[in-house]
């Protein structure tokens, strides 16, 4: 669609070699998909025998995403961590052995040691760049140049609601990671939902600056799908909220004032300490930006009240701070905050299509959902799958919530943990970890960024405070 409609306008950008921005427009990225999405189906990967990608977010994964879903078949975007960080291979040797890929891509001759130890023999290897010392690949280039034919023409027609666009894997906190399976009907559902619950990205092409892994749910199906849903343009943040690397995040956002922007709460956090002695980001990030969303942890009042204070600074107004609950397994939000009363723990109400059900659970209330953006399943895992949902097709989703307040249903709901993590002291008391974890980093702010807490079957509560 945007690239009939508007096919010179940059889809995603990254960085070069030498600093600058490399842009991809839409047409060119139709183009690469096309060629790649033939050259998949001649290296044999099917439904059954996905697309494995080892890489950090690029234009190189970009083109990849959008040529096996082009071709409809699955891929899997691996977490480089499982193949450059860990020294056994295990969850990549576990995640490849469920996927059986048909083919492997990795990004450079770096991930050399995993592909020996982990991928089979009679699987092809394509690179991006560089060559493997002990085994044959061929070069990304040649991925490019293959011809479009017919059969990727009748593959692509076979394309349905259905067809599995990707297999994503959670993160496996609490036991190895599983595989979702995560179908088009799916992305498409949540993508609308999110459209309707963020009404602005209706208005004007939204521009996203975000570093947030495609390997994950935040940043690979809800980022990145805003961006191409909408006919956006997302480039890619080759910094990270950490000490050694968030100075590129604020070179970037210099040069690219984004409309809407996602982080994770320390990501706001790094951002908003930095906008205290530097103005000129402070008024760069809020020259556009119509909203700021965070997800995957709960943002502390004293950041959100901070980000408030720089936006009155730069703009004269607050920028609407919004969140969202949702999971891998639902593609991912199935909650969604849009009001103006938002404080921190407050979620808000279902999205528009979500149904959703309040379980009495181990004195919570443990939240469930049942509609167009949750998946069928785990990939080959029916055991796992059953377990999954209720009796009446509502996901499981082992989180807690309660009303903001019961009088009024409109103010939404709030996150009150993982039912899983709360345990009891040796008194009888119930510890209820979320909402205290969240207390403790609140009154401890800014020297306390996060805290276990200790004391299953003891006499006394215990937490060991990180600074």
């Amino acid at each position: 669609r945007w690239a009939a409609a508007t096919p010179d306008r940059t889809f995603v950008a990254q960085r070069g070699a030498d600093g600058t921005w490399l842009h991809l427009t839409y047409a060119a990225m139709l183009t690469r998909a096309r060629a790649v999405g033939q050259a998949l189906l001649d290296a044999g990967v099917t439904a059954e025998r996905p697309l494995a990608i080892l890489s950090d977010n690029s234009l190189e994964h970009a083109t990849l995403m959008m040529g096996a879903m082009w071709a409809g078949v699955p891929y899997v975007s691996v977490s480089v961590a499982y193949a450059l960080v860990s020294s056994d291979f295990a969850r990549l040797r576990h995640i490849l052995g469920v996927v059986t890929p048909g083919l492997v891509y990795a990004a450079h001759e770096g991930f050399g040691r995993a592909i020996s130890a982990v991928v089979p023999a009679d699987v092809p290897v394509v690179l991006g760049r560089g060559e493997l010392p002990d085994r044959a690949s061929t070069p990304f280039a040649a991925m490019l140049a293959t011809e479009p034919g017919p059969a990727l023409a009748a593959a692509h027609a076979a394309v349905g609601p259905d067809t599995v666009a990707k297999i994503l894997f959670t993160s496996g906190s609490a036991s190895a990671p599983k595989g979702v399976i995560t179908t088009q009907r799916m992305l498409c559902a949540n993508q609308q939902m999110l459209r309707q619950c963020m009404a602005f990205l209706a208005d004007e092409p939204p521009v996203l600056l975000d570093w947030l892994p495609w390997s994950h749910t935040f940043g690979g199906s809800h980022n990145l799908g805003i961006a191409l849903y909408n006919g956006g343009s997302l480039f890619i943040d080759d910094g990270k909220p950490t000490p050694s690397a968030f100075a590129q995040t604020v070179r970037n956002l210099k040069d690219v004032s984004p409309t809407v922007y996602f982080n994770v709460p320390k990501g706001l956090e790094e951002l908003v300490n930095a906008m205290d002695h530097d103005t000129a980001l402070r008024d760069a990030f809020f020259r556009k930006v119509k909203a700021i969303m965070f997800a995957a942890a709960g943002l502390s009042q004293a950041v959100w009240d901070k980000l408030d204070q720089h936006a009155i600074a730069a703009c004269g107004e607050r920028v609407r701070v919004l969140t969202s609950l949702g999971m891998t397994e639902t593609a991912p939000s199935c909650v969604f905050i849009v009001g103006t009363h938002a404080r921190s723990g407050h979620i808000g109400l279902p999205c528009p299509g979500v149904e959703t059900k309040l379980v009495p659970l181990q004195g919570k209330l443990e939240v469930r959902f049942r509609g167009p953006n949750v998946m069928p399943g785990y990939w080959r895992e029916p055991a796992l799958t059953a377990a999954a949902f209720d009796g009446d097709g509502f996901y499981r989703t082992g989180d807690a919530v309660r009303l903001v307040d019961p009088d009024d249903l409109a103010l939404g709901l709030m996150f009150d943990g993982r039912i899983a993590e709360d345990f009891k002291l040796s008194t009888g008391t119930f510890v209820s970890v979320g909402p205290l974890r969240a207390r403790i980093t609140l009154q401890g702010h800014p020297y306390v960024q996060d805290a276990v807490l200790t004391g299953l079957n003891r006499d006394q509560l215990g937490a060991l405070v990180f600074p």
